[in-house]
């Protein structure tokens, strides 16, 4: 296959990319992290098709069995079968749109089967461990208490996504209806309770953030749409500055917390998230009530707390029960 050929191949295949990731950004409202994670797989697999089947010169001579052939490319680099499953989903996903636009006779990433996965049940700390930590944020584990503790009862008291928490404006919290906007995945809206502690959590928090915009800009005069404020409040005043509060950073928060009061070191944003729908799914909350909650288009989905319940019991089950033993 001459170099020639092989460009000639990868330009053809990377404006159908280019085309599918018009679609997933406008038509369906995919987030810049889906983006940007589509983009990196459906490259890496047109530039394998270009490398070592140039000579097909078009997305229809694709096979499945070139497919399994890039997969095993993946296992070569030491890739887990996690990280292989993204990118045949990717894969998948994007053949799925050539052939129902016609751009397709056959979907040859059909036949492709999915590696199979070992079930990870995510740990969930217990009902007690989450209300100790959410109640014992102090100057000892958080630089500022009264934002960290909202995050807390948000990410918790409303299970809500990390990109979801920092994506909120002051105008989402509707006061009147005890009720807070979310914006999902793919620009989807939901409503969730705003529970007293959360509520009261937020209200300690914007009488802190206001005197704080006071102190910093009172010659100046900026203002922020964005609920959660950076420290410092970094890029207020700069143009499109919002000094909004990143993903990252919450991150770096929760886990922060959580380690210092006791919960294991993998804890991080959507640890409570799962929190928030095992305890209420453990309360007796109905299954259909908590995949609206959670904003999950699929209730096999939030099934997986079902899972994760029937785990919790059978470890106590085994621990306590004496024909167990």
């Amino acid at each position: 296959m001459s170099a020639s050929a092989a460009t000639a191949l990868a330009s053809s295949l990377d404006s159908l990319v280019a085309d599918y990731l018009r679609v997933l950004a406008n038509e369906r409202g995919a987030s810049a992290h889906t983006l940007r994670a589509y983009d990196r797989e459906l490259h890496g697999f047109t530039a394998y098709i270009a490398e070592h089947y140039g000579a097909t010169q078009n997305v229809e001579s694709i096979e499945h069995t070139h497919i399994r052939a890039y997969l095993g490319t993946l296992y070569d680099r030491g890739l887990a079968k996690a990280s292989a499953a993204r990118a045949l989903a990717s894969i998948r996903s994007w053949f799925r749109w050539l052939a129902r636009t016609g751009r397709l006779e056959r979907n040859a990433a059909s036949l492709v089967a999915t590696p199979k996965l070992p079930k990870h049940l995510p740990r969930v700390p217990s009902i007690e461990q989450m209300n100790r930590v959410v109640d014992s944020v102090a100057e000892d584990v958080a630089s500022w208490p009264t934002r960290d503790t909202a995050i807390l009862e948000l990410l918790y008291g409303c299970g809500i996504r990390n990109a979801e928490l920092t994506g909120l404006n002051l105008e989402d919290i509707h006061w009147a209806n005890e009720a807070i906007l979310i914006r999902g995945k793919g620009q989807k809206e939901r409503y969730v309770p705003l529970g007293d502690a959360a509520a009261q959590a937020l209200r300690a928090y914007l009488a802190e953030r206001a005197a704080r915009l006071a102190a910093a800009d009172d010659t100046k005069g900026y203002a922020t749409p964005a609920l959660f404020l950076n420290l410092q409040l970094r890029g207020l005043g700069k143009l499109g500055g919002e000094a909004r509060l990143t993903t990252r950073s919450v991150g770096r928060i929760v886990k922060r917390i959580a380690v210092l009061r006791g919960l294991s070191a993998d804890v991080h944003p959507h640890t409570l998230r799962h929190a928030f729908g095992t305890h209420l799914l453990e309360e007796g909350a109905d299954l259909r009530a908590i995949q609206e909650l959670l904003g999950h288009e699929r209730l096999s989905t939030t099934q997986r707390y079902t899972q994760l319940t029937t785990a919790q019991l059978t470890v106590v089950y085994d621990r306590t029960h004496p024909r167990a033993r």
